[in-house]
Parts: C-alpha cells; sequence; structure tokens
C-alpha cells in the first residue's frame, strides 16, 4: 500500500517487529451498482475551535473559503450542540449516545474511555461493507478494547491521548506502531486521508479526520503565522477576561490551515469525481480555547454555557441535500451517527438504545414534522439544557437563546412554567444517565488483548510514588521525572487479558553520570530485572515551535531500550517499575513502556 510505504518507522519499530467462478455476470454487475449507491463519508472535527472561528459566521479577523463553501454548497445547522470538552463529545460522535452514561468523565488518565459494549458509527459501517479510518486525535482510549482499531477503524494514523506535544514531524503510531510523523501534523492527516480515499474510491470508505488544532500547544507553519503575527485584530472578546491577542493570531491561523487542508481533501473529492456520492461534514468539539471572539456568547472550553457548546455543523452531498439551506432546529453530536446510517439506508444494530435523532427530515424535507427536545451538556458535575428557543443554565437560570445569546437577561421568574420544565427534564435526564465520577470509576487499564499484538502503556496512565514528579499537571503527554531514591516506583493498574509472552520495551532518558541504573518491572509473580547502559539526555523542546507559552508539558526525544521478555498471566495486578539501583544522582526519565505478543 502506498499509504504504509510512506510511513517513517522510528529504531522503534524495528525492535518491535524482530466460490466466485459459479457467479452469473449479472449478478456482479447489481453488486457494483449497490456497492456504488452506498455514500461515501467524510467526517471532519476541529479540536477547540469556537463557534465564532470562521467567516461564514461573521469573523473578519480570518478567511475559511473552503469551510464556508461546504455550508454554501449544503446545509447549515444554526443551532448544534455538542459538549464543553473534547472527549465527551467524540464519544458521543462515535456512539450517537450521552456521554454521561459512557463512562466519560475526564479528559485523560483513563477518564476518557468510553465504556465496552458500546458500537461506534465505524463498526455498524464497516459490518456495511465500508473501509474506515481514522487520522487524528482519538481521544477515548489508548489501549484495546478501547483503541480505534479495536472501535471499528481498519486503520487509525494519529495519537490517542487528549493533545500532544508537538505538531511538527512528532511521533505517532499507526495500527499500534509508533512511526514518525511527517512535517505539520495536520498537514499530515489530511496526506493520509487523501491516499485513503484514493486507494478505496472504487468501493464505499468512511474517513473519520479529527484534526488537533487550535488545541494548544499554538504551533503553526510560518506562511499562516506570519499573515496573522503582525496583524490587527477587528473582531475582539466582549467579555470580562482579558483577551490574549497573540493566543487568538495563533489560534485563528491555525484554523486557516485548516480550511487550507480542507481545500484539499474537497479538491481530490472533486478530482476523482466523488463530490455526488460524497456527504462531508464539518463540525467542532467544544467552544473555543481562550476569550476571544465568539459572536458574544457567554462561555468558552470548559462552559456548559452557550459559548462553550454551540458547534458549527456543516453536511454537503452534491446533488442530494439542498444547497444553502440553514436549519433553526436544536441537533446535538447524538444526532451523526444516526443520520449518517439513515442517510445511507443502514440498519442500526447496536446494543444499547442510540439517544440521537436522524435528521434526515429536517435535511431532506421543505417542511417537516420536527417533535420539540431536550439537549443536554453536561461537565464537571455542571449541567444544562436546551429547548426550543430556551436554555436552562447550571444554575437555573433561563434565557431567551434567539434574542439573548449571551445569555445577560434572566427570564426565569418570569417563565416559571417553563423553568420548572427545563429544571425538571434536568433532574430526570441526571438520574437516569447517571454519570460516572473517578471516585466510582474502577475500570483497570488493558493490556494483551487476544486480538492485538501491541500495547502502550504511557506515563499518563501511572502513579508516582515517592519523589517522583510528572513533567507537568496535565497528563496526557506528561513524563516522569525526578527519580532520586531506590525507595520510588510508578505503578499501573493493569489488568491482562490472556497469558502469554510479551517482548517489553522502555521510552527513556538517561544523564551520562547515571548510567548503570538497575531496573525491576513486575506484574503479579511475573517480574524481571534489566539494566541502562547507554546515556540518553536530549534537552527539552517544543517551545523553539510555540507561538504563545504553553501550558502543557515540554517534550524529549526518547530512546526506546529492549528491556526483555516478560511472561504475563490473564488477570488483574499492578505493574510495578522500580529502580533498584541508582548509581549516579538520578535514575531514568520515564514515557512509555511498550509491549508486543510474541507468544
Amino acid at each position: 500500500m502506498k499509504f504504509l510505504k510512506q510511513l517513517i518507522v522510528l529504531s522503534i519499530a524495528a525492535l518491535f517487529s524482530t466460490c466466485g467462478d459459479k457467479i452469473k455476470k449479472d449478478t456482479i454487475h447489481n453488486e457494483v451498482a449497490q456497492t456504488a449507491k452506498k455514500p461515501n463519508i467524510v467526517l471532519i472535527i476541529t479540536d477547540d475551535q469556537g463557534w465564532g472561528d470562521l467567516s461564514i459566521n461573521g469573523n473578519t479577523n480570518l478567511n475559511t473559503p473552503n469551510i464556508d463553501a461546504l455550508a454554501k454548497n449544503g446545509v447549515r445547522f444554526d443551532n448544534f450542540y455538542v459538549q464543553p470538552v473534547c472527549s465527551p463529545t467524540r464519544a458521543e460522535i462515535l456512539t450517537g449516545r450521552h456521554a454521561a452514561r459512557l463512562g466519560v468523565y475526564d479528559t485523560s488518565a483513563g477518564g476518557e474511555r468510553m465504556n465496552l459494549g458500546e458500537t461506534t458509527f465505524a463498526e455498524i459501517f464497516k459490518k456495511n461493507g465500508y473501509r474506515t479510518a481514522a487520522y487524528g486525535k482519538w481521544h477515548n482510549g489508548m489501549q484495546a478494547p478501547y483503541h480505534p482499531n479495536a472501535r471499528g477503524f481498519d486503520d487509525f494514523y494519529g495519537f490517542a491521548s487528549g493533545h500532544w506535544g508537538s505538531y511538527f514531524s512528532p511521533i505517532l503510531e499507526h495500527n499500534g506502531i509508533l512511526v514518525r510523523g511527517e512535517g505539520f501534523l495536520p498537514d499530515d492527516l489530511t496526506n493520509k486521508g487523501i491516499e485513503f480515499i484514493e486507494e478505496h474510491k472504487d468501493e464505499p470508505f468512511l474517513l473519520y479526520l479529527p484534526y488537533n488544532t487550535p488545541h494548544s500547544p499554538m504551533q503553526v507553519p510560518d506562511e499562516y503565522w506570519d499573515k496573522f503575527q503582525n496583524k490587527e485584530i477587528s473582531r475582539k472578546y466582549s467579555g470580562k477576561e482579558e483577551e490574549q491577542l497573540e493566543f487568538t493570531k495563533a489560534a485563528l491561523a491555525m484554523v486557516e490551515n485548516i480550511d487550507a487542508n480542507v481545500g484539499r481533501l474537497m479538491k481530490k473529492i472533486n478530482a476523482l469525481q466523488l463530490e455526488e456520492n460524497t456527504i462531508v461534514i464539518f463540525m467542532s468539539d467544544n467552544g473555543p480555547n481562550s476569550s476571544r471572539w465568539n459572536a458574544g456568547m457567554r462561555g468558552k472550553k470548559g462552559s456548559t454555557d452557550e459559548g462553550g457548546v454551540r458547534s458549527p455543523f456543516f453536511i454537503q452531498w452534491k446533488s442530494v441535500l439542498p444547497e444553502g439551506k440553514t436549519i433553526t432546529e436544536i441537533a446535538s453530536g447524538i444526532d451523526i451517527l444516526p443520520t449518517l446510517a439513515n442517510l445511507a439506508n443502514l440498519k442500526i444494530e447496536t446494543q444499547n438504545p442510540i439517544d440521537g435523532k436522524s435528521l434526515k427530515p429536517l435535511l431532506t424535507e421543505a417542511k417537516s414534522t420536527w417533535e420539540p427536545r431536550f439537549i443536554f451538556n453536561h461537565w464537571n458535575g455542571k449541567t444544562s439544557v436546551r429547548f426550543n428557543k430556551y436554555r436552562l443554565d447550571d444554575e437555573n437560570r433561563v434565557y431567551d437563546i434567539t434574542t439573548d445569546r449571551g445569555q445577560k437577561t434572566d427570564i426565569a421568574h418570569k417563565l416559571s412554567s417553563i423553568t420548572n420544565t427545563l429544571q425538571n427534564a434536568k433532574s430526570n435526564w441526571l438520574k437516569k444517565v447517571l454519570p460516572l465520577t473517578k471516585i466510582e470509576d474502577g475500570r483497570p487499564f488493558t493490556l494483551g488483548h487476544p486480538d492485538f499484538k501491541y500495547t502502550q502503556i504511557p506515563a499518563r496512565d501511572g502513579i508516582p510514588h515517592g519523589n517522583i514528579k510528572r513533567s507537568n499537571r496535565w497528563p496526557n503527554d506528561s513524563f516522569f521525572m525526578n527519580w532520586t531514591r531506590v525507595t520510588d516506583s510508578i505503578t499501573w493498574d493493569i489488568d491482562v487479558l490472556e497469558n502469554g509472552t510479551y517482548e517489553v520495551s522502555l521510552l527513556y532518558t538517561l544523564a551520562e553520570g547515571d548510567v548503570g541504573v538497575a531496573i525491576q518491572l513486575s506484574h503479579g509473580n511475573s517480574r524481571f530485572l534489566t539494566r541502562l547502559g547507554e546515556a540518553h539526555d536530549p534537552p527539552l523542546k517544543g517551545m523553539e515551535n510555540d507561538r504563545v507559552k504553553r501550558n502543557e508539558s515540554y517534550i524529549k526525544d526518547f530512546k526506546p531500550k529492549a528491556l526483555g521478555s516478560m511472561k504475563l498471566s490473564k488477570g488483574r495486578q499492578p505493574l510495578v517499575l522500580k529502580a533498584i539501583r541508582i548509581p549516579g544522582k538520578a535514575a531514568m526519565d520515564v514515557r512509555l513502556l511498550f509491549f508486543k505478543r510474541v507468544g
């Protein structure tokens, strides 16, 4: 495959790799015709882009002609809602079910995982003959059976964590194997998407393209940054918080890069004459990640208010869906799965009932009968409810969103009946979905799924003991450091899913004067000892590409070290990493343990 040949595999990859004659012609033609009628799906989702970060929505600070064209040539939803942060929105899109009932309560350390037993749209389309791929930020679980390859995607290229430390040729993964990315990450992801479309142009395909931008760190190529670096920002944030203009400029530059990539995708789809048989969706996963212009709406990323949960949503299917239509009825991320299945005439077979509704009547009928409904937004113990033109916020204040999108005038006292209805809807919904919390979550991290050869166990999912600490308070791209005592350790709550022998490798750094560290890795009664005999002490990096000082961890070029083989027994035990001898000042910094099943 051309796609596979173009991957640049790291040195770590080398360590981890040691009835037809009787069918009548007319039947074949019928099958081909039926296959041709299945629409292709391209679902593009951006990361931390606000509703207002598009020129079509009135932002004169930037220009997004390619994204705008999807709205002009397709259907635009004016009241489309997602969840306040990344992982719950993705879970809802994938399953058509409320994230609050899926076990998603955090954005890292296991709280981002969807419960097992849920059915994704990828599984549904794959079962119906589609080739499926996901390229980008997954953010719903790293280890199988939470991994995208275990959730219906034939091909995955990107990263499974919530954010990444570098957007220029970073370490990524391709179906479990660590690889080196090629160039600026959104460009790279788009290249993979284009290759996938070219490869499967003659069969139905589903391409899920969850971009990593404009999520921080704020990195973008010079050609986009140069346009904004000295640009006068005319549309500014109108709230009480101070707008960080450099952050705004970087975010808008990143969005213009996304727009260019959307243009490249559409150009390829048109060149292959697939436009009339391809459904293209563009949306974001939550509100903006800073205080910047967002049409005066209250709230940003993390907020259950309008500005934190209103997303652009454009859907184009040339010659099938109307052009330039705007829909004002409220809709949600939970509606995507049933809508796509309905448009593709696929039967939805899931273990659990779908919470969303198919939007096909709104899309295809001039005057559809659409029943009033509640849309719920929930995060970090806060819940708001949208119903027709009203929003009940977390403090039970009520706003008429059609005239007060900024939620400035509480009218709850004027509308006691509506207020009671909304409060009861919120209370009943919370009782029904029973959102999980960290205290209640007893799910271990999984290792050694019988259907998958590779398992990553990152620092993100570990617990440091003693003086060991994380490189940053945000776990997703962190590593463990400050290991100075033999009494210290790192543990992971691990459930081995099948007995087996595994080759174990460590991604580490170690100062020259600390060579000779003896380490022990154990899981239950299984353990082995080894020694780190080679220094590798690269500097921190990432800041050289940042346009704004980041909050997340800086990164290093960690070195892979094959530690040896380890027999693991099925069951739940802590995985324990110790440094039983530290001849110098410190033991190694730890980024990742990598397991490959060999027997």
